[in-house]
């Protein structure tokens, strides 16, 4: 599955997010911890945003100009919505020039989605685009081995790919990076986030 696909699967699906049962408290003591090693609050971006805003009303409240991004142009639309003042693109992570440096990125529940040959490309790219003592927060399938493949637990078939840890650290320390956190937060579940700073 590419990103496109992705994103209309998720279009078909966006009532998860909209129902009364959504945790809106998913991810926030997370980006809290990667926030507290941020040195400067300028711009910040959430990549596969979603249409919550959770994250963004977070960043907000923290001091941060953020914006987002995501494939689903239903997310987009409600995001929108939500938050008119705020800058949405509706964009394949994977094709999208980033036209800012940031000092924070976020990819919560996202970037797990693109294809497993693009996992390196896409966040070297995110790394190059933060300022000196940036900080990226991101979730992983936290496996040993990098691998990929499909479910349907959600509704519509979605593609889920990872380097696996060893995977990430390495790309990370090859990138220049400190890693500031690895966590299972979700544990028994291979939930995994990782937060690490630019040099």
């Amino acid at each position: 599955m590419n990103p496109s696909d992705i994103g209309k699967a998720y279009n078909k699906i966006i009532h998860l997010w909209e129902s009364e049962g959504f945790n809106r408290e998913n991810g926030i003591d997370q980006h809290k911890r990667a926030i507290a090693f941020v040195k400067n609050r300028g711009k910040a971006l959430d990549v596969g945003c979603g249409c919550t805003g959770r994250f963004i009303d977070l960043l907000l409240e923290e001091g941060f100009s953020p914006e987002g991004i995501d494939v689903s142009e239903a997310m987009i639309t409600l995001a929108r919505k939500r938050h008119p003042e705020i800058n949405f693109h509706q964009q394949d992570i994977c094709e999208w020039e980033i036209p800012e440096k940031y000092d924070l990125i976020t990819a919560w529940d996202s970037i797990w989605h693109i294809p497993l040959v693009q996992q390196k490309k896409v966040l070297a790219k995110l790394v190059s685009s933060l300022n000196t003592n940036g900080v990226l927060i991101f979730s992983f399938g936290g496996i040993d081995e990098e691998g990929d493949h499909k479910d349907d637990f959600m509704g519509p078939e979605m593609y889920y790919s990872t380097l696996g840890i060893n995977g990430f650290l390495k790309l990370f320390i090859g990138l220049d990076c400190a890693c500031r956190h690895l966590e299972y937060d979700q544990y028994p579940e291979l939930h995994t986030y990782l937060i690490v700073q630019k040099a």
